[in-house]
C-alpha cells in the first residue's frame, strides 16, 4: 500500500521560530513510516526556505511551492504572525493542498485577539475587561498619568503574537509606559486587559474526520517559583506544573467544553485548536484561542488529548485524515461535509 505523501512546515518568521521548530521535529518523529512518507521544510527568520537539515533551497517560496504541490496533505507546525494567522493557509489555498489545522479566516480572527474578544462577547462568552491601544495613541499611554483610562493592575499584551512575548503585568503607573513599549516591538496594537483572578485552565477541540467535535479533559496551570503569570518562561523553563485531567466539577467542565466548542465553530476553526480560560467564582472567562498550539510530545494539546486515551500518533493521524476529507480548505470544516456529532472527553 503506497504510503501518505506529508509536508511538515517549521519555522517562521516570527518570535516563536524555534518554538516552531521543536514542534516540527516532533510531529516529524511521531509519524508512522510504514504510513506516511514525510519530508521537511523550514521557513527560515530571514524569510527563506530549507529543507529539515537546514539545507536551503535556492529559488525559496519557488521552489517550495512546487515541493508542496507534489504531497498529500501539508502540516504547518508555524506559530505566530506570518503563519499561525492564515497566512500559511492561504498559501495552500493558493496551491490547492489539504492542510491540517485553520485556515484563512479563522487564523486571522483567534490570532487578533481584540477581534477573538469581540467574537465572544457576541456568543455570551465572558472575557476579560480591556482597551485597545494603537501605535498612534501609544502617547496618550506613554506620557504622565495612568493613561488610557485603565485601572491598575492590568496586563499589556501584543494583540497579534504568542507564547506570552511582549507579556507584562504591571502594577504601577511607571511600569505601564516600558510595557506598552516592549509589546509595540511585536505589533502596531496592544491589549490592556485587567488581571482576572481564577484558575487557568485550557481545553482542546479536535475536529475528527466524520466531524465530530471531540473536547479534550481540561489541562490546569498551576504556576510555581512565585511566578506572577504564565509567561514565556514558565512556558518553556518550567516555571509551571500542567495537571491533567484538571480536577473540575461537573459543570465546569460542562461549560469550558460548550464555551470552547461555540468558539471553534463561530471563528471557523478547522483541525485542532486550543481555548484558554480562567475558572473563577463568577464562571468561566477566555483568555484567548490558538490555533496552531505548540505540538511537541509535552505540549499542552499532546497532553491534553493523551489524558483521554488519544495518544501523539494518534492524534496526528487524526489530523491527517480529516485534512485529507475536508480538502483544500477554502473556509470550509469537516462538520460542513460529514455528520457534525459531538463528543465531549472532559470527564474521560
Amino acid at each position: 500500500m503506497s504510503r501518505t505523501r506529508v509536508a511538515v512546515v517549521g519555522g517562521g518568521r516570527s518570535s516563536e521560530h524555534h518554538v516552531s521548530l521543536a514542534s516540527a521535529a516532533g510531529i516529524r518523529a511521531a509519524l508512522d513510516p510504514y504510513r506516511y512518507a514525510v519530508l521537511g521544510l523550514t521557513i527560515e527568520q530571514d524569510g527563506g526556505w530549507s529543507t529539515a537539515d537546514r539545507v536551503r533551497l535556492p529559488y525559496g517560496a519557488v521552489d517550495a511551492a512546487r515541493i508542496l504541490s507534489a504531497v498529500d496533505v501539508v502540516i504547518p507546525a508555524l506559530h505566530g504572525p506570518r503563519g499561525e494567522d492564515g497566512t500559511f493557509a492561504g498559501f495552500m489555498d493558493v496551491l490547492g493542498v489539504p492542510c491540517t489545522g485553520s485556515g484563512v479566516r479563522a487564523g486571522a480572527l483567534a490570532m487578533d485577539k481584540w477581534a477573538t474578544k469581540l467574537v465572544a462577547a457576541e456568543l455570551g462568552i465572558a472575557t476579560a475587561p480591556g482597551v485597545l491601544v494603537t501605535a498612534a495613541q501609544a502617547l496618550d499611554v506613554l506620557g504622565p498619568g495612568p493613561g488610557a483610562g485603565v485601572e491598575l493592575p492590568v496586563v499589556v499584551k501584543p494583540v497579534a503574537a504568542g507564547s506570552s512575548h511582549g507579556v507584562t503585568l504591571v502594577t504601577d503607573v511607571a511600569g505601564l509606559g516600558p510595557a506598552v513599549a516592549a509589546a509595540l516591538a511585536l505589533d502596531d496594537r496592544v491589549l490592556l486587559e485587567q488581571v482576572v483572578r481564577g484558575r487557568e485552565v485550557d481545553v482542546a477541540v479536535l475536529e475528527r474526520p466524520d466531524g465530530e467535535l471531540v473536547v479534550s479533559p481540561g489541562l490546569e496551570i498551576r504556576l510555581r517559583h512565585g511566578a506572577a503569570f504564565f509567561d514565556t518562561a514558565g512556558k518553556y523553563d518550567g516555571g509551571a506544573d500542567l495537571v491533567t485531567p484538571a480536577d473540575l466539577p461537573a459543570p465546569v467542565s460542562a461549560d469550558l467544553g460548550e464555551a470552547a466548542r461555540t468558539l471553534y465553530r463561530a471563528l471557523g476553526c478547522a483541525g485542532v485548536a486550543r481555548f484558554d480560560f480562567f475558572v473563577t467564582d463568577s464562571g468561566v472567562v477566555l483568555n484567548e484561542v490558538n490555533t496552531s498550539p505548540g505540538f511537541t510530545p509535552r505540549s499542552q494539546v499532546p497532553r491534553m488529548f493523551a489524558a483521554a486515551g488519544i495518544g501523539y500518533g494518534r492524534l496526528l493521524d487524526l489530523m491527517i485524515r480529516s485534512a485529507l476529507v475536508r480538502g483544500p480548505q477554502r473556509g470550509t470544516s469537516v462538520s460542513s461535509v460529514a455528520s457534525g456529532r459531538q463528543a465531549n472527553l472532559t470527564g474521560a
